[in-house]
């Protein structure tokens, strides 16, 4: 059945074992992010046993998929008010943000008997999620006041939004935050968490402060790249995830369209470069599940031309494959696009 994306199980263990090793010599542990792949419940199955310390996840449903597996389990996303009795029940431990969503956290879990452990996020500049430097004393203060929440560290997040790289002086800053909280307020501290796969580049260049004991790897694990800078990581594979399309047209056509040119389906007025008459392939996958600008096909002399929702098209004029109606395309994907193909339910997920 196609479109089908085929994930290689043993090239991921591979790569998570690599970074494991790698992360250890700096007494870093290391949580897998599973979002990309929504928790599939046999990959998932497939690495709890490569020394991480935790699987994360940004949603609470995903999470509710692994609650049977013998590991800690984080929600990454500060969690809505509306889903916290979830949060205490599926997760080990939350990233917050907000006093109002801690209490109710907090509530729940009291009514539960349990304590709920918390990551207090902190800004160091990238402007998505966390408290402001200058505020964290006043707001730990005011967590403590909570019954049943339990401060088990601090955390940060950086290039998701604001593109701010991770360095020794942001990481520094956050690594001198915690450790002066800590002994302001005898916290028991278990993860100064130092960011994703955009930190990686500082364990590799043996940059990384000491004091940083915990990544969220999601991307480099899964791409083979860190994301600070988009390098790929020598030792890696870049390969875990291919993504199959099945030729559903081959013709000899213009490569401009004729007439007037207006908006396409999604608003945009499109360019195109006249190549004369070539051989376009369409293949039966589009913008409803993947992003086209993050395919990049296996076959080096294919060029992707553009997608429509429900097809991507192709100039296969350069190939040297002889391809028919029914054959079979190939693509590495970037992140966006596997995090597209794997949550659409129209493409086939087979894991080898």
């Amino acid at each position: 059945m196609y479109p089908q994306i085929v994930v290689n199980l043993e090239k991921y263990r591979h790569n998570i074992k690599y970074l494991v090793e790698k992360c250890a010599t700096f007494n870093i542990k290391n949580w897998i992010v599973t979002k990309s792949f929504c928790a599939h419940p046999e990959i998932v199955n497939g690495i709890v046993d490569c020394g991480i310390d935790a699987v994360a996840d940004s949603r609470i449903q995903n999470l509710k998929k692994m609650r049977d597996l013998n590991i800690k389990k984080i929600l990454l996303r500060v969690p809505m008010i509306d889903e916290v009795e979830d949060v205490v029940e599926y997760a080990d431990y939350s990233l917050n943000s907000e006093i109002e969503t801690i209490k109710k956290l907090g509530k729940y879990a009291v009514e539960k008997g349990i304590n709920h452990k918390i990551i207090i996020m902190v800004d160091m500049g990238d402007l998505r999620e966390g408290v402001w430097p200058d505020n964290v004393d006043e707001f730990i203060q005011e967590v403590l006041k909570i019954d049943g929440i339990e401060i088990k560290g601090f955390g940060t997040n950086l290039t998701c939004y604001g593109g701010v790289i991770p360095d020794e002086n942001n990481l520094g800053r956050l690594a001198e935050i915690s450790m002066d909280m800590a002994k302001k307020f005898s916290l028991d501290i278990e993860y100064i968490s130092g960011g994703n796969s955009s930190s990686y580049y500082l364990v590799e260049n043996n940059r990384i402060p000491k004091e940083i004991n915990n990544l969220r790897l999601g991307e480099i694990a899964l791409l083979g790249r860190e994301t600070a800078f988009g390098n790929r990581v020598e030792g890696l594979y870049d390969d875990v995830f291919v993504l199959k399309a099945q030729i559903v047209e081959l013709k000899n056509k213009p490569s401009v369209p004729i007439g007037t040119i207006g908006m396409d389906a999604f608003g945009n007025k499109p360019h195109y470069e006249d190549r004369g008459i070539i051989k376009r392939a369409i293949v039966a996958i589009g913008r409803q599940d993947i992003n086209p600008d993050g395919l990049f096909p296996l076959d080096s002399d294919i060029d992707i031309l553009g997608a429509s929702s429900d097809h991507t098209i192709l100039d296969v004029t350069r190939s040297k494959m002889d391809y028919k109606v029914g054959d079979i395309i190939e693509f590495k994907v970037d992140y966006g696009s596997l995090l597209k193909a794997m949550t659409s339910e129209y493409v086939e997920k087979r894991v080898i």
